[in-house]
């Protein structure tokens, strides 16, 4: 049993994919070739937005994101405690500092009630994380972000192809940025990112920001990065958009009859799918007690786990904050437990995950 299944799903579009991999090869353009454009307006009117650029990972897309924003030394931007360290890590490699607020306890998304009260005369913006597969409560981040005139920065790594009152994740605030990384419901082979807008003069920052602060050639008009979405991994994305919606679906149906077994056994219940939200279900994470024990007996029996994650970033040593307590946080990273999940996942494999966790929660 795989935890996450590419293969399948390369089997079924492996023509496809071979195509447009020898037509990347046939023109030789590796770098800013045409299929980045081509995806980059696919991607956009997917979303809804006007501007897709296109970039090398989602922690850059973050990091581009603040510096477009022109967040810097002395700013403060609010991100949850419970996610993976790029949210932190980006706001420091822009310069400023990471805020950790609490999440809810039942979503385990940032809680609104929770950023407010961290909102500091150096705060400059929110970055809600769409943790695995849902958008957080974008629409009362929005009205706090309106009231202290701040930015949102959604960090949609998680979420893409996920709804929100029948809007899309990367549509939901002034900025978004997401990840194509391989594990990633719309996954490349290899890394990739990218941010969304409809703000035009916000679309002109990201680009130059992305491309060396390059206006024209050879002359810089602001500093940036490298940060470019490779041709061969925007030709595979764009292959693979073509079955999205359907691996959605089953991702969906798959989480159904998690909960449906899951339920019936009594025990151990995934994430509260939010009112008005769709998930894209980028992990299946449930909370159990002995977590870690109970991961060895599965792992005994043929069965893969993983955790996401297993330390707030507030006990990260790299960007710590002693002196943050983050209660529900604390509890949810001792116990939180992913199961395998992907599109093709059988129904027979998941019922064995269930009966094995049951067992080695006796």
């Amino acid at each position: 049993m795989n935890f996450i299944d590419l293969a399948a799903q390369q089997a079924r579009i492996k023509p496809q994919l071979d195509a447009a991999i020898q037509t990347v090869l046939a023109h030789g353009r590796y770098v800013m070739g045409p299929e980045v454009a081509e995806l980059e307006q696919r991607l956009a009117d997917y979303v809804g937005v006007a501007h897709c650029i296109g970039c090398a990972n989602g922690t850059d897309a973050l990091q581009i994101a603040l510096m477009a924003l022109d967040i810097g030394p002395g700013d403060e931007v609010i991100v949850p405690g419970f996610t993976f360290i790029a949210s932190a890590e980006s706001i420091v490699l822009a310069g400023a500092r990471p805020v950790y607020a609490d999440i809810d306890p039942h979503t385990y998304l940032l809680d609104p009630a929770r950023v407010e009260a961290a909102i500091t005369p150096r705060t400059r913006a929110i970055m809600p994380v769409s943790m695995f597969g849902q958008c957080a409560d974008m629409e009362a981040i929005d009205a706090l972000a309106r009231n202290h005139d701040l930015a949102v920065v959604e960090d949609a790594a998680q979420s893409f192809g996920a709804t929100r009152h029948g809007r899309r994740s990367c549509g939901l605030s002034r900025i978004a940025c997401t990840s194509f990384f391989p594990s990633k419901p719309l996954g490349a082979y290899g890394d990739g990112g990218a941010l969304f807008t409809d703000d035009n003069t916000l679309a002109e920052a990201i680009r130059l920001v992305a491309r060396h602060g390059e206006s024209s050639r050879y002359h810089h008009t602001r500093i940036g990065m490298n940060s470019r979405l490779d041709t061969l991994q925007a030709a595979i994305l764009l292959a693979k958009l073509a079955l999205f919606d359907e691996e959605v679906a089953l991702r969906q149906q798959t989480a159904a009859r998690y909960d449906r077994l899951l339920g019936e056994a009594g025990f151990a219940k995934a994430p509260r799918i939010a009112p008005g939200n769709t998930s894209v279900y980028a992990q299946y994470s449930i909370r159990v007690p002995r977590r870690d024990e109970v991961r060895v007996h599965l792992s005994e029996v043929g069965v893969p786990t993983a955790v996401h994650y297993p330390l707030p970033l507030s006990h990260q040593p790299a960007v710590a904050d002693p002196d943050c307590r983050l209660p529900v946080t604390e509890s949810v990273c001792q116990e939180i437990l992913s199961l395998p999940m992907h599109p093709y996942l059988e129904a027979e494999q998941q019922k064995r995950v269930v009966d094995a966790l049951a067992k080695a929660l006796v």
